[in-house]
């Protein structure tokens, strides 16, 4: 068992009281080191979102693809080799504003009759409010309370929406909670807003989970919650933790200047690791969704060696992608990115668990690095 300190505490947000009772703060206890392969392999489940097969439209020109409907998306997720859709709360029901609480839970119930007749399973929703004009300067983080009230409103449907279509999770990508300039707002009450949020989520539904996606800017200049660590630090400080994870994606890490494996192996030593969004990034430019493993192999192997290692998936966790078509390639619908991302997985997975993990650790006892570094290069490169 994990010792844990339980602290009560009373604070005062926004003109609203909020009792945080048995929050409590793990002892991390030191573990063995990994050095055998797993008894029982883990078979992973791969998810991705409608919004990934796209027309190829980017903010300085048209569309080089013809749309393709959404509705029709979802027929081609289990061909693919896909069990899970990630969603957007106007995923599930479009034109969710203009529509009655009652007209979006009817929708939603189509959307889960769909699902189940697809033998699909929805991994989360996320409510999409960057695009509101309600939240142009943020929705959580707002300096108007209108605004503010808009965005739990949006949230709160969110919730509804998943727990119709069968998701464990919401997910918050907070894009717009940030700033250009930061004397734009008072970043502590910022922050207290954002927690005020994730409280109010995990008060109004019993059972939610809420996923927390960091990335550093994009839309805003900087954003808040910009790492795994500031949101294991949000978990930890919520009214339940259990219920508070993150969702890392391996572009928004390296945006950030750190390592998506490092990330993943933060929040796994926390237990706070939801899901993933596997993608790659070629260098810190704007966050371009490449196919995993395609601008850095070794650091996607790092990646899924901490995966593999930290028992991620026994649980049912997906292998989320979060990955585009390049914007010049020609098709409808265009697909292979994704067939092609997660094969990229799965050959490198082959590589993780062939890689000799009881020499890894000789290695490391000899405090040999530059032995290690060959093995792993010779490994990846097929000649051990």
């Amino acid at each position: 068992m994990i010792p844990l300190a339980v602290i009560i505490e009373t604070r005062v947000v926004d003109d609203m009281t909020v009792i945080c009772e048995d929050r409590g703060f793990p002892q991390l206890q030191p573990s063995k080191t990994f050095i055998s392969p797993v008894p029982s392999p883990t078979d992973y489940q791969f998810s991705f979102g409608p919004w990934n097969i796209s027309e190829g439209t980017d903010p300085f020109g048209p569309p080089v693809r013809d749309f393709f409907p959404h509705e029709e998306k979802f027929a081609l997720f289990k061909p693919m080799g896909f069990d899970g859709v990630q969603f957007h709360d106007d995923d599930v029901v479009p034109n969710i504003d203009a529509l009655s609480p009652e007209q979006i839970m009817t929708k939603a119930g189509q959307v889960a009759s769909m699902l189940k007749n697809q033998g699909l399973r929805a991994e989360f929703v996320a409510p999409r409010l960057w695009f509101a004009p309600e939240t142009i300067d943020g929705g959580y983080t707002s300096n108007s309370a209108a605004d503010r009230n808009y965005a739990w409103e949006r949230t709160k449907r969110t919730v509804d929406i998943a727990r119709a279509v069968g998701a464990k999770a919401v997910v918050l990508w907070l894009a717009r909670e940030g700033t250009y300039i930061r004397e734009a707002k008072n970043a502590r009450v910022a922050y207290q807003r954002i927690l005020e949020l994730i409280n109010r989520v995990l008060e109004y539904d019993s059972t939610i989970e809420v996923w927390i996606e960091p990335k550093p800017n994009e839309p805003t200049d900087v954003a808040y919650v910009p790492t795994t660590g500031h949101a294991v630090a949000l978990s930890w400080a919520s009214c339940d933790h259990a219920r508070v994870k993150v969702i890392i994606e391996s572009a928004h890490a390296i945006l950030a200047g750190l390592d998506p494996s490092d990330e993943m192996a933060f929040a796994l030593a926390h237990e706070k690791l939801g899901s993933v969004h596997l993608n790659d990034q070629n260098g810190l430019k704007f966050d371009q969704d490449k196919n995993f493993a395609s601008a850095n192999l070794r650091s996607a192997f790092d990646q899924v060696l901490v995966l593999e290692e930290g028992g991620y998936g026994r649980s049912g966790e997906f292998i989320g992608l979060d990955v585009k078509a390049m914007r010049t390639q020609p098709g409808l619908p265009v697909l292979d990115h994704l067939r092609n991302t997660r094969e990229f997985f799965q050959l490198i997975l082959e590589k993780v668990r062939s890689y000799d993990l009881q020499r890894v650790e000789t290695f490391r006892s000899d405090r040999d690095y530059e032995g290690l570094e060959r093995y792993t290069i010779r490994h990846l490169l097929g000649y051990e």
